[in-house]
């Protein structure tokens, strides 16, 4: 057994944010075994899938192209 997972076994994982999709979700990787999960609907840190990771994109380009359709709002609104 590698000396990063024996790590993780005995003391838990150490979860840096790598990726933030939205305010309420994001993506975590342990600095050592470099294992990655992503929080759940429930805010539970579940296991980051191939398809979990699709969803990840969509929610986030989503999320994005809500934001900057809120800002354009804010900016046309504050003109008038």
């Amino acid at each position: 057994m590698k000396p990063t997972k024996l790590y993780c076994n005995l003391f838990g994982h150490n979860y840096v944010e790598t990726k933030k999709v939205t305010n309420h979700v994001k993506e975590y990787t342990c600095k050592c075994c470099k294992k990655q999960v992503t929080t759940s609907s429930t805010g539970h840190l579940i296991e980051l899938t191939e398809k979990r990771q699709e969803i990840n994109s969509a929610l986030e380009r989503i999320y994005n192209n809500r934001l900057m359709r809120l800002q354009q709002k804010m900016i046309s609104s504050s003109i008038y």
